[in-house]
């Protein structure tokens, strides 16, 4: 069993900037975010009684969210670079505005879906999913995994089967995490702790 979370909002989230592997500090917000994951967390695990390993991207926002997680549960964070954010290259820290301005014609025909994978020099689809797979692969036990937002999509989406346009068209809330389990991934939150999700 795997409870996949995403980092609390951030500042760049909040301005329309790709992170990537860039770093942003999370919003007030985003520390609110954090608290409620780590207290939905907490009974979630408390009802499995199993003992869970914690895995995180090294990024400073998933960081930050899991100093706040790590105050209400006894887990030690474990750094795995296959949960960083996948990087848009030359673009990572730009809005769609200037990558428009120095890129032209790069988004052109792109949607909100797939203009993460039209930079020139970014990680591909496929090699993201690969890390993903790798990562997926190397999970033992049940684990809390705290990752991001693109590349969590893609987890989830190599953890169900989908297709490309599945895995990219999923929600990525900053406010709730899944359940991976068999196969399948269960949205955790406030308005609908358990209801089956992808």
């Amino acid at each position: 069993m795997i409870y996949l979370l995403r980092h609390g909002e951030t500042v760049w989230n909040t301005l329309g900037r790709f992170q990537g592997q860039m770093d942003s500090a999370l919003t007030r917000r985003g520390v609110e975010q954090a608290d409620l994951m780590a207290s939905l967390l907490r009974d979630e695990i408390a009802e499995t009684g199993q003992s869970f390993d914690l895995h995180v991207s090294p990024l400073g926002r998933v960081r930050e969210t899991a100093e706040r997680v790590t105050r209400l549960l006894p887990l030690a964070p474990r750094e795995d670079v296959r949960l960083m954010e996948v990087t848009v290259g030359s673009w990572d820290g730009m809005t769609l505005f200037e990558i428009d301005q120095e890129f032209p014609g790069k988004l052109d025909g792109a949607d909100a879906f797939d203009r993460y994978f039209r930079s020139p020099v970014g990680e591909s689809f496929d090699a993201a999913c690969a890390r993903a797979r790798s990562w997926l692969a190397d999970v033992t036990g049940p684990t809390v995994a705290i990752s991001h937002g693109l590349f969590g999509r893609l987890l989830r989406g190599v953890h169900c089967g989908l297709s490309r346009r599945e895995m990219l068209e999923l929600p990525v809330p900053q406010d709730g995490f899944y359940r991976l389990s068999d196969g399948e991934c269960h949205l955790i939150d406030m308005a609908a702790s358990g209801v089956p999700a992808q």
